[in-house]
């Protein structure tokens, strides 16, 4: 009966290849650390329709534990878009 974690999605159209867009990837504090975000990120993926041919997702520059995760997942830093926000990208 506890939400201890969740992830969304959603399709941008774009030239060249649509981009699925992970966002709003959280774990309840007491649970991080036990692979829960690395499941969602890796399931939410999966769920991506078959014209998406990137994902992107967006994270804080000074999440540097969060950078680590996604980097591990084959995601690349794509630098800072805005003042404390840095993108990152994957081929799927």
């Amino acid at each position: 009966g506890r939400l201890v974690g969740a992830v969304r999605a959603r399709l941008h159209l774009r030239p060249g290849g649509d981009v699925w867009d992970i966002g709003r990837l959280m774990v309840a504090p007491d649970l991080q650390g036990r692979g829960f975000g690395r499941t969602l990120l890796a399931r939410i993926e999966t769920h991506a329709p078959p014209s998406a041919t990137g994902f992107e997702l967006f994270t804080g520059s000074g999440s540097l534990r969060n950078q680590t995760m996604y980097k591990r997942a084959g995601y690349r830093l794509r630098g800072e878009i805005e003042p404390g926000v840095v993108v990152l990208t994957k081929a799927r």
